[in-house]
């Protein structure tokens, strides 16, 4: 919830601003260090989140630099490893026939494609 691939994130919270929120996820998430961090873009999307009333995030993307080895959280992380760009296209190409209803929600459940969150991300930031 939501349900597909997607990098690294999380909210900020007692993390002290969005950049140590950006490091701290990918951490927690993967378990990888980042040693290089830049914002590329941030803005308002709607999507949902557990939490209540939350039907948006204010995002903000970093491209991370990060070093070690593959390390997914049991608690956060179903599913984690290092894609290709022609494996981001097939998964996103996916999401758009998700998004365009070719594609049932047992389907999707089954087998996602990327977040339709990231989806937007990934065209807005030409990944895709």
């Amino acid at each position: 919830f939501p349900f597909g691939f997607a990098p690294p994130a999380g909210h900020v919270d007692d993390k002290g601003g969005f950049e140590e929120a950006a490091r701290e996820e990918v951490q927690e998430e993967v378990g990888l260090s980042p040693i290089n961090i830049k914002l590329v873009t941030e803005g308002r999307k709607d999507n949902r989140c557990r939490r209540k009333g939350g039907d948006y995030h204010y995002w903000k993307i970093y491209k991370v630099e990060a070093e070690g080895k593959l390390k997914p959280s049991e608690d956060e992380t179903k599913q984690a490893g290092l894609y290709t760009k022609d494996q981001i296209k097939n998964l996103s190409e996916r999401t758009a026939r998700y998004l365009d209803g070719e594609i049932s929600e047992e389907d999707w459940q089954n087998s996602p494609g990327i977040e339709t969150v990231w989806y937007e991300w990934f065209k807005e930031l030409e990944i895709i």
